[in-house]
């Protein structure tokens, strides 16, 4: 638990971290917290994560595709999972997923070498009727009426119809049945032209030939890749729709996989589609039972619409969000009930970062980490590039200036915490994840934090005051909660801030910040007011400028690497000068108040609550030897009550009203480590229009061992359940 000085704590929102933990593969690391982050759905209890299907989201750049692909090789190499990818979108006229698909002993199943068939005898005759009616739609919306429909299911019974031409024909020349043939023939005229489309029409190819057949169902990962079709062509719901009814109807029952996967790539071209929207809603219901996660990858849910296709977003348990502009986040935010600050700080992510939810309660931002061999088969930017290398030479002699200022005996220092240190949680202990080399997608790390006072100032010059400020105090609560409070990352955020507050007109709040360390020590106070007072420029952050040999030609525009020398002196002096005086003070601070926990130590905590019109009381109790503690969550007798939901590190129990009663009040033990420290549970309740399946109010509670307790997120004190 961190700990703030009072004056401190008066100027520093509440830190946002989240407890729980999932089995599976590893994903990255927790940008909160610096844990590691893990997740395999089908790994998790259902109690936590209902479903297991996924959404990832993001725009270009932001590394949402490569995190989804980085996951499924994961999956399949750790777990033995087996994958089916829809890949419409990638360059150098190949879909996107092809190397990683070859890489895993796949295969690549591009549109026109490869003939689907929709009337193959491995499909259900219902299915071959649904198929073939989604196919007309794609092409003839209004072709299937009810004669229609029934000329069609006449033809699909013909001995003819083993292929699509040869149901075009039984279409084109019925025999008698119960309807004279000449009726048939005329209701079916529709149909035929619809499917026509596909025989004779520029769709020809794609399902119709004497080599039809379907694709193998026992190879690791599949991908049928749909890059080389105009993406408003008809042939990519028609392709969906038969791909989906193979994958329902023969893989998922021919596979001996323990967990399967349909991966969505663009995925907004295919759920618009009405003809493939309803084919996808029913795997999505159904994926559960039939063993099958559906992952969703698209750029902004703006490009769904407001209509069914977005519901179907929501039927997704796991989301991660990359980066957004503001109000597509808002958009994002509204539709999965993410937190504000989770919202606010989508549009400020960087490749590879993302918000993740998981299941209804999990929030969290994870930057995914990906070793050399992934890094290069998830690559999607090689052309972005090559329009970069004539740039190289001069960000290599931006390089070698900062070298120069951060001095040689600094930059074992600037790398080891870079690298290991970053990295620790993947190669220490049992989450080891023994690397050979620092995964390639990680930047230095002090150049990383340079960048983002940067970003912060540039937007306070730029006019956007609140902006700047917002995201100075949530990056300075993420280098707290990351770093430690007296880190020289932590600190260099005050003057960042004093310096946003001058901007924007509030030099009483710029005192108050650079008051917080001087009150801390007077070797602080003094080195604040040897600082520039000068806020004119983003890139200064109040440390002495070297002696310069000669004049600065100030017409001339600065590079941004050449001015970021400032940060890493302020980073440095502050570290030195006021780490000592704040830890001193931290430290005594400390050991008074656990002596006056102590003191008032009572061994029970408990809160009463009234949540959804339920009154309920959750109450801890730690043991005598102080080495665990009991949560308990309870309704008594509550008539409105209907579900009962406790979490707390990483554990869970609920219970649902059966006859009239709990079977059970749900209850936690967990372990303690500090006798005298808080414990916060999430506390869920289900009222009177509580329903099985639907999420409950849930609040955030934190339970003193002296007997009193808080609300997490507010810090107002509850009244107890005595």
């Amino acid at each position: 638990m961190i700990r703030l000085p009072s004056n401190h704590a008066a100027i520093t929102a509440p830190l946002v971290a989240s407890n729980a933990r999932f089995p599976g593969i590893p994903i990255g690391r927790s940008l909160l917290d610096g844990r590691p982050f893990r997740l395999s759905p089908v790994q998790t209890s259902a109690a936590l994560l209902p479903s297991t299907n996924s959404l990832a989201l993001g725009g270009l750049g932001s590394g949402k595709s490569t995190t989804a692909k980085t996951r499924i090789r994961r999956e399949i190499l750790d777990h033995g999972h087996q994958a089916v990818v829809i890949d419409s979108f990638g360059e150098d006229n190949a879909g996107e997923w092809a190397p990683l698909v070859r890489s895993l002993g796949g295969r690549v199943i591009e549109a026109g070498t490869f003939t689907l068939n929709p009337v193959s005898s491995l499909l259900p005759p219902e299915v071959r009727e649904q198929l073939v009616r989604s196919l007309i739609l794609a092409v003839e919306p209004g072709a299937l009426t009810y004669q229609a429909t029934h000329a069609l299911q006449h033809a699909l019974n013909h001995p003819k119809a083993t292929s699509l031409n040869g149901l075009v024909d039984a279409l084109v020349s019925p025999e008698d049945g119960r309807w004279p043939a000449t009726k048939l023939t005329e209701w079916g005229e529709g149909a035929a032209i619809g499917l026509s489309r596909y025989t004779e029409g520029s769709l020809r190819g794609l399902f119709d030939g004497q080599d039809a057949s379907l694709p193998q169902t026992d190879l690791p990962i599949l991908s049928f890749d749909f890059s080389h079709l105009d993406r408003n062509s008809p042939a990519i719901p028609s392709l969906m729709a038969a791909v989906s009814c193979w994958a329902e109807h023969v893989w998922l029952r021919q596979s001996s996989a323990v967990h399967r996967h349909l991966v969505l790539e663009e995925a907004w071209q295919i759920l618009l589609s009405p003809a493939t929207s309803e084919l996808i809603q029913r795997l999505l219901k159904n994926s559960r039972k039939a063993g099958l996660s559906l992952d969703v990858v698209m750029h902004t849910l703006s490009d769904l619409g407001d209509g069914k296709a977005r519901d179907l977003a929501r039927l997704c348990e796991i989301a991660h969000v990359g980066r957004l502009g503001p109000e597509e986040a808002a958009i994002v935010g509204a539709l999965l009930g993410l937190p504000a600050w989770a919202v606010e700080k989508i549009p400020t992510l960087d490749p590879g970062q993302a918000v993740w939810k998981v299941g209804p309660d999990y929030v969290d931002i994870i930057q995914t980490v990906l070793d050399a061999e992934e890094a290069a088969l998830t690559d999607t930017s090689s052309r972005r590039r090559a329009a970069q290398q004539t740039l190289g030479d001069a960000v290599e002699q931006d390089a070698a200036v900062v070298e120069k200022v951060t001095k040689p005996s600094e930059d074992a220092d600037v790398h080891a915490d870079s690298g290991a240190d970053l990295y620790a949680p993947f190669t220490n202990g049992d989450d080891a994840w023994d690397w050979a080399s620092l995964p390639p997608n990680v930047v230095d790390g002090w150049q990383a934090h340079i960048a983002r006072h940067e970003t912060v100032l540039q937007a306070a010059h730029e006019g956007r005051f609140n902006e700047a400020a917002q995201l100075a105090a949530l990056r300075e609560r993420e280098d707290i909660t990351a770093h430690g409070l007296n880190s020289a990352q932590a600190l260099a955020w005050l003057e960042t801030r004093a310096q946003v507050a001058e901007l924007g007109g509030d030099p009483g709040q710029a005192a108050q910040l650079r008051a917080t360390v001087a009150r801390m020590g007077n070797d602080d106070a003094e080195w604040f007011e040897k600082m520039p007072q000068d806020s004119t420029s983003p890139a200064c952050h109040g440390a002495p400028l070297p002696p310069t040999t000669a004049p600065v030609d100030t017409e001339q525009p600065t590079s941004a690497r050449r001015r970021t020398w400032p940060y890493v002196a302020a980073i440095a002096a502050l570290s030195i000068g006021a780490a000592g005086v704040w830890q001193h003070a931290e430290n005594e601070q400390q050991q008074q108040e656990r002596q006056q926990k102590a003191a008032a130590y009572k061994g029970r905590s408990g809160a009463a609550l009234t949540i959804e019109g339920v009154k309920a009381e959750v109450v801890a109790h730690w043991s005598t030897d102080r080495d665990r503690v009991i949560l308990e969550l309870s309704s008594y007798f509550d008539r409105n009550a209907r579900y009962l939901r406790l979490d707390a590190s990483g554990k869970t129990a609920s219970s649902v009203r059966e006859n009239g009663w709990f079977p059970k009040d749900p209850e936690i033990e967990l372990p303690v480590a500090d006798p005298l420290a808080d414990v916060t549970v999430q506390v869920a309740v289900g009222g009177r229009t509580w329903k099985e399946g639907s999420r409950a109010t849930s609040r955030s509670i934190r339970l003193s061992p002296i007997g009193v307790a808080y609300d997490a997120d507010t810090g107002e004190k509850l009244p107890s359940d005595l």
